[in-house]
């Protein structure tokens, strides 16, 4: 069982080479890694770090990176060039977001990342907000639709999968939910005709993973964040969108969360909405802790053995479809 909790969580880390801390928890199971700009200092360094993280699980291991373009760009110089951000990619129409996608999927293919979590799938409606801008490709609906199917579908047939974000939907807070919860007060029919409108058009051209949003959104859950919420991620992505992808809850250690709830039983709220990969950018003490506290609540019967294989089948689809084979 912990060997099958650590499986739910993705790590990150400091520095260009693979700690200890990180080396031992991929040992002990750990499949899904998100690597940062003080991971990269060159190409080479970049694919040598790829592979010891390889080497160290002894298996396929999901490797992404936040590679959007435009201020939202992980890794830059030696082989990677600077990217349009979304809304300049869209001024240029498809065939520029599709451009991008291509460069960017290369890229990464060539240093051994697996998926790049972009394209951002909310809409820009509110020119107050403190995180989104320009990392949308605007404010109609109907063409962050276009344009993230586009991106996405040129993503995938590059050999990288593509994570749209942040679901379902962070476009028209005005708090940036690294630094405090925001919340939506916008009646579901508003959500259906704005913001659910590109992640509907995302998991019918068959994205392969979304990424959930720290919002809080009045109509649908006033309780608990999205991320941690069923009614979210559960009855809305998964039943009544259809969604059968794999899917990230952003950072849990963004203030949204880390100030709100005890990382262990957040971690097992999340699995428990529905998510399939808990995401913990920074910290091995937290990493371990979140690895604890599902082992225990599987332990107890609080996950349950299908719900658990269930997620761990989505992991290994993707890992399927983009990292088997791959040096």
């Amino acid at each position: 069982m912990d060997r099958q909790a650590a499986r739910l969580v993705t790590i990150g880390f400091q520095g260009h080479h693979l700690p200890q801390d990180a080396a031992e928890m991929l040992r002990a199971g750990v499949r899904s890694v998100i690597l940062f700009a003080q991971n990269f200092r060159d190409a080479s360094q970049l694919r040598e770090l790829t592979r010891s993280i390889r080497q160290a699980a002894g298996a396929p291991v999901l490797v992404s990176v936040d590679q959007e373009g435009g201020r939202v760009q992980r890794f830059r110089g030696e082989g990677f060039p600077d990217l349009p951000s979304a809304r300049r990619a869209a001024a240029g129409g498809e065939e520029a977001v599709r451009r991008s996608a291509v460069t960017a999927a290369r890229c990464l293919r060539a240093a051994g990342i697996h998926m790049n979590l972009a394209p951002v799938l909310d809409v820009d409606s509110n020119p107050a907000n403190p995180v989104i801008g320009e990392r949308a490709f605007g404010s109609d609906p109907d063409q962050v639709a276009s344009c993230g199917v586009a991106y996405a579908k040129t993503l995938q047939a590059e050999g990288v999968a593509a994570c749209g974000k942040h679901f379902p939907g962070h476009g028209d807070t005005s708090v940036d939910s690294h630094l405090d919860l925001p919340h939506l007060p916008h009646a579901m029919e508003r959500l259906e005709r704005v913001e659910l409108v590109p992640f509907r058009a995302a998991v019918g051209a068959g994205i392969a993973s979304l990424m959930t949003a720290h919002v809080l959104f009045d109509s649908i859950d006033p309780q608990v964040p999205a991320t941690l919420s069923r009614r979210v991620v559960t009855g809305l992505l998964r039943e009544r969108l259809g969604f059968e992808g794999l899917v990230f809850t952003d950072d849990f250690e963004m203030q949204a969360i880390a100030d709100r709830f005890e990382m262990g039983d957040a971690a097992v709220r999340a699995i428990e909405a529905g998510c399939d990969q808990v995401l913990m950018c920074h910290r091995a003490d937290r990493q371990r802790r979140a690895i604890e506290a599902l082992a225990e609540a599987m332990r107890s019967g609080r996950l349950s053995r299908e719900q658990v294989e269930r997620s761990q089948n989505r992991l290994q689809f993707v890992l399927d479809s983009f990292v088997f084979g791959l040096d």
